[in-house]
């Protein structure tokens, strides 16, 4: 989907001032309510917008170690693997990917004990083969959007 300029500036707003209402949105962008609303409702249409709720941090819920588990998997049983991982609370995203392994996965844990004994669950799924895990020492850059929805931004304004 195109993103023009005031879909860029909308999105901006959402990312940096999540709380504020669709009537303030529209003043401080100088559109009309109505505008500002059918936007809103095409960027979540079309999956541009996925999600409105808070943003919540896994160290301020007491599980400050995050690691990334890497899972090779038998062959013909990623969807069931798939469907397991999505039972274990501390598993926070999963990704098919290529490369070394069938899975990566970003786990969260209170301590390295528990992430250890994340791990050996993990382990014991059937149709688990092995696990290399990675720990994080340092976030260098936090999740963020923005940037990137200012360059599309910028390409869609050129001619």
């Amino acid at each position: 989907m195109a993103v023009d300029e005031l879909d860029t500036r909308i999105l901006r707003l959402l990312i940096e001032q999540p709380r504020t209402s669709v009537r303030e949105y529209a003043r401080i962008l100088g559109v009309a309510r109505g505008t500002l609303q059918a936007r809103l409702d095409r960027l979540e249409r079309t999956g541009v917008i996925t999600g409105t709720g808070p943003v919540l941090s896994p160290a301020a819920l007491g599980h400050p170690v995050l690691a990334f588990v890497h899972i090779e998997v038998t062959q013909g049983r990623l969807d069931e693997v798939g469907d397991a991982l999505a039972a274990v609370p501390e598993i926070v995203e999963a990704f098919s990917i290529t490369g070394g392994g069938d899975l990566v996965t970003r786990v969260v844990a209170r301590d390295n004990a528990h992430l250890e004994d994340v791990i050996q669950r993990l382990i014991q799924l059937p149709g688990v083969v092995r696990t290399r895990t990675e720990v994080a020492l340092r976030e260098r850059v936090a999740h963020r959007l923005l940037p990137l929805v200012e360059a599309v931004g910028r390409a869609a304004s050129k001619p």
